[in-house]
């Protein structure tokens, strides 16, 4: 016999599917009865590893909770396609979005909880409902059509799994602790980079530079330049002059206060968003407005689409021209400075690229256009995702249904700004020993990958019969269906004669003092 995929069925296996060899457990419990009992909830099973991150005692929970015994295995029903699997040694209650399944005489649990984390299977569940929160229950599930070993053999397979799979999450771990390691790198990086440690040497060889207070006061004048030159601009189409004392209507930019500021390196100064950027503005909502999003057109930037450092394009949304038209205010340059507003992304920055020149942006994505050839765009992305650019966000940010940092926080934002030459030389430093660790986490990121795909190789191997060598000796899973089958009808049987007798019990009508009943009294009167 073949499956699906054109295989042929293992000898002594069977053809089957869920409904076949599985039952769920109902029973349900009342947390408070048992508060030193222990707790799983949803978010204490890591995702795809079917590793338990955690407990809470029963105690801490109010609503209803579904009573799980040991070797049962947990199926997250929620979201399914986070693929949230465990088998527990212990006995206790979780949430109601799992489904508990006990170990039957069909299907052994360590073999099951393998079977229900293959990728075929997440792959059917995630399709079965859409939306925000989608759910699965067992009546959706058990049509999923699966091949059955032996009993004997699910033993080897799952002791094999077992063995396979501690080695290879010992690997996993591994990498994923020298990634941590590469983070704490690349953070120390760029402290060094915005406390002046990175350039201390480059400093003392450039005694000469010329110190930031005058680069600022040059930003300035350039600043109210531009203002001017717009303001004249907005008339001369009209064919008027400027109405008397123009000029005066500029708004002079408010620097730091420097009393609690950290001390800065000779040379630097604290500078404020709102000195050194000619524009600073945020996007729009097109939901609002009626704009659909469509296959091509002005890329609509969206918060998802700045990473820490850098862009990521690959769900880039498009809308049409008529967007930019009407909100030309918020048209992304080439070479602005990208910052997430709201949400759990933000503070995370990056720096516009050619790509998405012409682009436009939503509300949760703010734009920094810096005075153009004073003050380098890579240098302030450095600084906002360093710790001490992310601790003044995270400080300031309003947290109410969701984080928000305001452009009226962002404009007065403290900034660190070192002479010009010494920004070139930190950006230098910093991106020499960053394309290391980015070379580092791409390697570590192909390896993770790897293991996540040769996981999926194994489990594919384990449930068709590749993994381990059948024994003629096992007895057949179709013998062990038929047994099923047998004991499933046998109890059918009790259920349906113990509800007829119950039934039989409250029809028997009931008998007067001369053992006549009511309803033959009734007659003879």
């Amino acid at each position: 016999m073949s499956g699906a995929n054109g295989q042929e069925l293992p000898t002594g296996w069977a053809a089957t599917k869920l409904s076949d060899i599985l039952e769920t457990r109902s029973g349900k419990a009342d947390p408070q009865s048992m508060p030193d009992a222990k707790f799983i909830g949803m978010e204490q099973v890591e995702a795809h590893t079917m590793r338990l991150l955690g407990t809470v005692p029963c105690g801490s929970m109010k609503s209803g909770a579904n009573t799980f015994y040991p070797k049962d295995v947990l199926y997250g029903r929620l979201r399914s396609y986070l693929n949230k699997v465990y088998q527990p040694d212990f006995a206790g209650l979780c949430s109601g979005e799992f489904i508990v399944f006990p170990e039957t005489s069909a299907v052994l649990g360590r073999f099951l909880k393998y079977r229900l984390n293959a990728g075929d299977f997440v792959r059917f569940a995630s399709r079965i409902n859409t939306g925000d929160r989608p759910r699965v229950d067992f009546d959706q599930l058990k049509v999923f059509d699966t091949w059955l070993p032996p009993r004997a053999e699910q033993e080897r397979i799952a002791d094999a799994l077992d063995e396979l799979f501690s080695d290879l999450d010992a690997g996993v771990v591994a990498l994923e602790r020298t990634r941590e390691k590469l983070k704490l790198y690349r953070a120390s990086v760029l402290k060094a980079a915005v406390d002046g440690t990175l350039t201390a040497d480059w400093r003392a060889q450039h005694p000469q530079t010329e110190p930031a207070a005058e680069l600022l006061k040059r930003i300035l004048v350039e600043r109210r330049r531009r203002w001017e030159e717009d303001q004249l601009a907005k008339f001369k189409p009209k064919g008027k002059e400027p109405p008397k004392n123009w000029r005066t209507k500029y708004r002079e930019p408010v620097g730091p206060g420097v009393a609690n500021l950290p001390p800065l390196p000779e040379g630097w100064c604290w500078a404020t968003f709102d000195q050194i950027a000619g524009l600073i503005t945020k996007g729009s909502s097109p939901g609002w407005q009626g704009f659909q999003y469509q296959t091509s057109g002005v890329p609509f930037v969206r918060s998802q689409n700045i990473r820490w450092g850098s862009l990521d394009l690959t769900d880039i949304e498009y809308l049409s021209s008529e967007f930019n038209m009407s909100h030309s205010g918020s048209i992304v340059q080439a070479g602005d400075v990208l910052l997430n507003l709201v949400g759990a992304s933000v503070g995370r920055c990056a720096i516009a690229t050619e790509q998405i020149d012409g682009a436009n942006l939503n509300q949760a994505v703010g734009i920094i256009r810096l005075i153009p050839n004073e003050v380098a765009n890579r240098w302030i992305m450095m600084y906002v995702i360093s710790y001490r650019g992310q601790r003044h966000i995270h400080t300031t940010k309003a947290d109410v249904a969701r984080a928000n940092f305001n452009l009226d926080d962002l404009r007065p934002m403290p900034v660190p700004l070192p002479p010009s030459a010494e920004q070139t030389a930190i950006i230098e430093g910093v991106e020499d020993q960053l394309s290391v660790i980015e070379l580092l986490d791409s390697d570590l990121d192909t390896k993770l990958k790897s293991a996540q795909t040769l996981r999926h190789a194994i489990l594919r191997h384990a449930f068709t019969g590749q993994l381990m060598p059948q024994d003629p000796n096992d007895e057949p899973a179709s013998e062990l269906l038929k047994r099923i089958s047998t004991e499933r009808e046998a109890r059918a049987r009790e259920v349906a004669a113990a509800r007829r007798a119950s039934k039989k019990k409250t029809d028997t009508p009931r008998t007067g003092r001369r053992g006549r009943s009511r309803k033959t009294r009734t007659k003879d009167k």
